[in-house]
């Protein structure tokens, strides 16, 4: 059969803990990505990219179901709670005559739910819940993970990713010990070209290319480690507003929330995070290269985005859930689209599915809360949020302006996103912005208004209601 000429194929190249800004063109100071750089400048970038939920599971199940945390029902962190959704992306994508596969991570319930891929190789990074001895062999990641089970092969049966020594949730550092060819980002990018050589030539594809880095470990080849250990870093941009106590208390706990205490930590931190998004980057040059190769670049649409960001200690916070910018604001990259230049459009992960669908010529479902980005959406703000104790928060976002509650204690931030991108002063309590704040607070009141953790009885927010990581209609599935 002849190579399929009508509808294009489609490339959904995602990142694990990515920031929004550390691309190049978004004028990061310090990081180098010249190959998202070429997609972007070639294409399209959305500066006004955001999660909804910033943690991987809830954030890849906005993507693949094009569904709000709301309507999905995950709307905090939590193992092992099945994935049972009628319409997914792929799905949706296979009924219109794409093959379909992923290669990398996923993170779903149970580990080897297609979520309507015709076909997966699965590498989830580390999953501690999936590692216990109790875990039913077949689903332990030690047999259900590609990468984990032919690494073993190469290796040895002793060898795995926590042979560097660091913690995947840690900020510690240190270069992948065995050759490059090895590491788990070179492996997503392998199969992800070999799907090109075996694929059905018949029909287009959608291939999901999906890379655990830069999570931690940051743990990338020493090449990549050397564009940046000597260089003067810029240092993370720290509020008026930062809880230095809570440095002081976590500082030292080498995967707290705070990051490090130490200054040479941070930077080794920042050291490594970069060489990890500077290995992606090589590796999407691989990929791209294989496109051409192929003969298809040119016939594929191409977008690049990431689950959620990393806070990298920003204001001395680290990690994820927090709903300011380096861990809610995200890269989205659109290429062959029909769109080029900068896209000022207020978009989310959940409207990459109906936007797929419109470039493949497929009906969109009804269902779906995402908007196309193929259009000028108008979209006025998002609501965001994340459960976790003391930072569970909700949000709400615009093009120039947030607003942040954190749900138990009540407190209020707003931050100014045209004068202060970098959220260095909290004006909640500036009298020149009353109005706007209490506008902005009523729109989450409105969000949240009748949802079962009542926190909002439609006039007013009510903080320290119990929390919830999964809304209950997923726990009576």
């Amino acid at each position: 059969m002849t190579e399929n000429k009508g509808r294009p194929n489609i490339l959904l190249i995602m990142t694990d803990q990515m920031r929004g800004d550390c691309l190049g063109i978004a004028g990061h100071p310090d990081v180098k990505t010249p190959y998202l750089d070429q997609l972007a400048s070639q294409g399209a970038w959305f500066p006004n990219a955001y999660t909804a939920a910033p943690s991987c599971i809830a954030a890849r199940c906005g993507l693949l179901t094009g569904l709000s945390p709301e309507h999905h029902g995950r709307v905090g962190y939590r193992d092992r709670v099945a994935w049972d959704y009628p319409v997914t992306m792929p799905g949706e994508l296979a009924k219109a005559g794409y093959y379909t596969k992923c290669v990398g991570k996923m993170h779903v319930h149970p580990l080897r739910n297609l979520m309507g891929f015709h076909h997966i190789e699965l590498h989830d990074g580390y999953l501690g819940s999936y590692r216990r001895a109790d875990i039913p062999f077949y689903e332990h990641q030690a047999n259900a993970d590609d990468y984990f089970r032919w690494l073993k092969f190469q290796l040895g049966s002793e060898r795995d990713l926590m042979d560097t020594g660091i913690d995947v949730n840690s900020w510690l550092a240190r270069p992948w010990p065995y050759e490059e060819k090895y590491h788990p980002t070179n492996w997503v990018t392998d199969r992800a070209i070999d799907f090109l050589r075996s694929r059905d030539r018949s029909r287009p594809f959608f291939l999901k290319a999906s890379y655990v880095r830069p999570h931690p470990p940051f743990d990338a080849p020493q090449c990549f480690f050397d564009l940046y250990k000597d260089k003067d870093l810029t240092p993370p941009p720290v509020g008026d507003w930062a809880d230095k106590e809570r440095l002081a208390r976590y500082g030292r706990i080498v995967d707290s929330d705070t990051g490090p205490i130490d200054p040479e930590l941070l930077r080794q931190a920042q050291v490594g995070y970069y060489a990890c998004i500077s290995h992606v980057d090589n590796q999407i040059g691989r990929l791209l290269n294989a496109l051409a190769e192929e003969g298809v670049l040119q016939d594929t649409v191409i977008l690049f985005c990431s689950d959620h960001g990393e806070l990298l200690g920003d204001h001395h916070t680290y990690r994820k859930i927090r709903p300011y910018q380096g861990s809610v604001h995200v890269p989205m990259i659109l290429y062959n689209g029909g769109l080029l230049g900068k896209q000022e459009n207020l978009v989310e992960l959940r409207d990459i599915m109906p936007t797929f669908l419109e470039l493949a010529g497929a009906p969109v479902p009804e269902s779906l809360d995402g908007i196309s980005m193929l259009h000028p959406n108008g979209r006025e703000y998002l609501h965001g949020e994340h459960s976790g104790g003391d930072i569970g928060n909700h949000y709400i976002v615009t093009k120039t302006d947030k607003y942040c509650w954190f749900t138990q204690s009540g407190r209020e931030q707003y931050f100014d996103l045209e004068k202060d991108p970098q959220e260095l002063h909290d004006l909640s309590g500036d009298p020149a912005c009353k109005e706007r704040v209490e506008y902005l607070r009523g729109l989450l009141v409105k969000e949240l208004a009748g949802r079962e953790e009542g926190y909002s009885d439609g006039a007013h927010l009510i903080p320290g209601r119990p929390e919830r990581s999964v809304l209950s209609f997923l726990e009576q599935a």
